[in-house]
């Protein structure tokens, strides 16, 4: 199962996944990170790598933010590179995330991401997706080569 973690300004993680907790009961490897306004950016790190390692499950995770550029985003960034199998997607909203929940069983976190992002289109979006329009600087000569 895909661990999800909900990283979203003031109080609207939470406001999601109680919603979804309402309608389907617990969620399991599920949690909420709030990024209230004046916390440090230090600080949403430790919360959203909690929140990681008590999600995963090893077939993956999903960081769910709200807005793409946002400190909940660029932390989920930072620790999608560190971790296998680690998705980080932008632009969530609840009829989003409500219609992809039976997917989080049976599908690869890479799989999972295409796949939302494609159901939420345009405001949805991916790291890896907005990796594909820039990619990384690659040199086309060596400077040091003889």
């Amino acid at each position: 199962m895909l661990g999800w973690v909900i990283a979203c300004h003031d109080d609207r993680a939470q406001v999601l996944l109680d919603r979804l907790e309402k309608k389907y009961g617990a969620l399991p490897h599920c949690r909420a990170v709030t990024f209230w306004r004046g916390l440090s950016t230090n600080m949403l790190s430790r919360m959203m790598c909690d929140a990681l390692h008590q999600t995963d499950t090893g077939d993956g995770v999903i960081f769910l933010t709200d807005s793409a550029g946002d400190a909940p985003y660029r932390v989920g960034a930072l620790l999608s590179h560190k971790h296998s199998h680690c998705e980080v997607i932008s632009g969530i909203s609840y009829p989003l995330i409500e219609s992809m929940l039976p997917f989080r069983d049976i599908l690869s976190s890479e799989a999972f991401r295409d796949a939302i992002v494609a159901k939420g289109r345009p405001e949805a979006s991916s790291l890896w997706h907005q990796q594909q329009k820039n990619p990384p600087f690659v040199l086309l000569h060596d400077l040091y080569a003889n």
